[in-house]
This record gives C-alpha cells, structure tokens and sequence, in this order.
C-alpha cells in the first residue's frame, strides 16, 4: 500500500513539474494581412536586443542568420509573390537572412521543419533568394519586428526591424488578373446584381481602367440599388465628374448627400461637399 501511495506522489510531483510555466525569453508571434486577394502569415519568435550589439555582433556579418529565434520563422502565402522578375509559388517557406552593413540576403527555403538553421543547408531547397536594402534609424526597435508594409492592392513589401535597423524586401502580385478575369466572368453570367456592378466600377475607378465602362456599371448599380444607397451615388457621381460631366455629378453628389444626412454617415456628407466644391470650380 505504501508503494503505490509513493508511487503515485511521485507522479503527481512530476506532473506537477510538467505544468510550470516560465515567460519565452524570445516570444512568438504571428502576423496575417490580406494584401490584394492574397493570404499571407508569418509566425516568428521575437529575440531582443538587451543592450548588446546585433549586427555587426551577435549575427556577424555575411554569416547565415535564422532571421528570429527557436524554431523556423515561417512564411506562408496563398499565391504566388512576384520579386522583379522572380516569382515564389504558393506555400510555406522557411525564412533565412545573410546580413550585410547595407542590404540584407533574404532566403526562402522549403523546409520548414528546422529548428533555426538545418543541420545540413541544402541549396536545392532554396525557392528564391532575394536581396533586401536595409536602412538605419536613431530608434532602438528592442524586440524584432516583422510584418507586411506599403500595401496596396498589386503589391507590399516584407519588413525586418530589429535594433536600429530595418531590411525591406518589396513584391508584387497578379491581383489585376485576377480581378480583371473575375470582372468579365461575372458580367457574362445571367444574374449581375447591383453589388457586383458596384464593385466592378469601383476597380475600374480605383485603376484608372475605362472610366466609360465604369460609368455604365454605377449607373446599373443606382438604378437597382435605389438612391438610399448613397455610397453607390458618391461612387456614381464621382465618374462623371471622371468623364467630364461635372454638372451632372455635383446634382448626384447632392443626392449622396442627402441620403448620407438621413443615414447620419457625417464622414460621406463632407466627402460629397468637398467633392462639389472642387466640382463646381470646373463646370
């Protein structure tokens, strides 16, 4: 009876010392952005800078970098990310860096089951390598920071901050074509509704495409929709000051506004006046 009465406070002593938990001196950390229609995250643990000298230092110049701490810092896109004329497939990359005093190398590698670097660097296994300008700045960035930075809906760059640098890696995207290929599938069905024409000009609008086509798609979108609808009109009245007509689009953005007040949207009341008094200057 004694043995197991041991035996068991023996396990629960040990199960008890299982459960300790203890602050990560590196924590982890994860950053998701949609950039355009893409999907991309990148999980990494954040090492600091505790007064010490990192590049230069701790990470020597030239030598291979795991570009965080513990296991891979690991990047995943949901399609292909284009550098200049390189292209990285969809997928998940392990993310390594080559420090230098005025750019950074930066690595993708399709292994992702390192802990840090590989035991064995395997130079098949690498999916692009790019080149990424590093700038300095008077402020300490204590624990490293990575993220996704200028985004707009074509493109954005990967972000490396950490003591009193950052390493910026820029990319492009196929988002136009895809897009552009949605646009003419869904305007080619027999079921179009107001927000499909809505978003249609919109893209058209926002890349500066074919303002007239534009045009005829917002007035689609009003004419179902219906005039409570205001940021369809604002949207209406902006492409016909984009086509000339600023008469016609000073009495829609009116309308806009009118509905805006009702609604009480303040923000798309001042837009629409702003919009009429820089209207009204070109008639």
């Amino acid at each position: 009876m004694k043995k197991v009465t041991f035996s068991s406070l023996l396990c629960l002593s040990m199960f008890a010392q299982g459960q300790l938990q203890t602050p990560k001196a590196s924590p982890k950390s994860k950053v998701q952005q949609t950039v355009g229609l893409t999907e991309i995250s990148i999980t990494y643990s954040r090492p600091a800078v505790k007064d010490r000298t990192i590049f230069g230092g701790l990470i020597p110049y030239g030598e291979m970098w795991r570009l965080g701490a513990n296991e891979n810092t690991i990047l995943r896109t949901s399609d292909v990310l284009i550098f200049n004329s390189d292209t990285l497939k969809a997928g998940a990359y392990a993310l390594y860096a080559r420090p230098f005093e005025g750019a950074w190398e930066i690595i993708f590698y399709n292994d992702t089951t390192n802990w840090g670097l590989p035991e064995k660097w395997d130079d098949s296994k690498i999916s692009f390598r790019g080149k990424a300008v590093v700038e300095k700045y008077p402020i300490i960035q204590e624990n490293l920071l990575i993220g996704i930075e200028n985004i707009s809906a074509n493109s954005g760059e990967i972000k490396f901050s950490w003591e009193n640098y950052a390493a910026s890696l820029p990319f492009t995207l196929n988002t136009k074509e895809k897009v552009m290929a949605s646009i003419k599938k869904t305007m080619s069905s027999k079921s179009i509704s107001a927000d499909d024409y809505y978003k249609a000009a919109s893209y058209y609008f926002a890349e500066q495409l074919d303002m007239k086509q534009a045009l005829s798609w917002a007035e689609k979108a009003v004419a179902e929709k219906g005039p409570s609808a205001y940021w369809m009109t604002r949207l209406l009245a902006q492409l016909k000051a984009a086509n000339g007509d600023y008469k016609g689009a000073m009495e829609t953005a009116k309308n806009s506004m009118m509905e805006a007040e009702k609604d009480g949207d303040k923000n798309y009341v001042k837009m629409n006046q702003q919009s009429i008094e820089e209207w009204s200057k070109k008639k």
